[in-house]
């Protein structure tokens, strides 16, 4: 019967030595951002992505070649892509090209929760998640404009990776819980007149990377549990 005791402390600390790259650069950026130095926030928020997906493959070594792995990666580099949408797709219009590569990205993530990670039904606390929907909804409807089917589809999909996540354990859950944060008030910052950037900015940015960081220390602790054979 295998244990379903706590790992060791040592056991913790060498799966959060990959991540530790990624939690220095985000925690550069958020500080940046917050001090107005654009020179700096702007190269580190590329950095960002690329050095989660190391730390995921450093971690997981021979298991990122599993189909769990892999759509991992595919949600990291498509979020890297919403990162970067301006950079990246200078030929298009940004609000939608980051929208598409997060919506994408967001799709990864609920099929890596539902179909490979969830342990547990979905709890009824995730029921805030449809309150959340309307009222988001509700209170940016007069600002949308022509954008009101893309962000309320948009929405669902974020709705619908943070109830994912709820099935999938407690790290899993509370970065998806960041991560559905940090889209909420960029929704705000993006759509909401006069937003006050300043506070706002900084604020997406840390449940952003907060949230990136936990589901993908989640999901290698799952798989790296279910490759010993011991519980996710």
């Amino acid at each position: 019967m295998a244990s379903t005791r706590t790992p060791p402390p040592t056991a913790l600390g060498h799966t959060l030595l990959p991540f530790t790259p990624y939690g220095l650069v985000a925690a550069v950026h958020v500080i940046s951002l917050a001090a107005g130095a654009s020179g700096v926030a702007a190269p580190t928020k590329l950095l960002l992505m690329p050095l989660l997906a190391v730390g995921v493959v450093w971690a997981l070594r021979g298991a990122i070649a599993r189909t769990p792995g892999i759509l991992l990666l595919i949600a990291l580099g498509l979020s890297w892509l919403g990162d970067g949408a301006g950079t990246f797709f200078p030929f298009a219009p940004t609000v939608p090209m980051m929208l598409l590569c997060f919506g994408l990205a967001h799709v990864a993530y609920i099929v890596l929760f539902w179909r490979f990670l969830a342990r547990d039904p979905v709890p009824p606390w995730a029921l805030v998640y449809a309150v959340w929907w309307g009222a988001l909804l509700a209170a940016l409807w007069p600002h949308l404009g022509a954008l009101l089917l893309p962000v309320a589809v948009y929405g669902l999909v974020l709705g619908g990776t943070a109830v994912a996540a709820s099935r999938a354990g407690a790290t899993i859950a509370v970065g998806g819980a960041f991560f559905l944060t940090s889209d909420s008030i960029l929704a705000f910052d993006l759509f909401w007149p006069d937003a006050p950037t300043a506070l706002t900015g900084p604020l997406v940015m840390l449940t952003y990377t907060l949230g990136q960081g936990l589901i993908a220390l989640g999901v290698v602790r799952a798989l790296s549990s279910a490759a010993r054979g011991g519980p996710r």
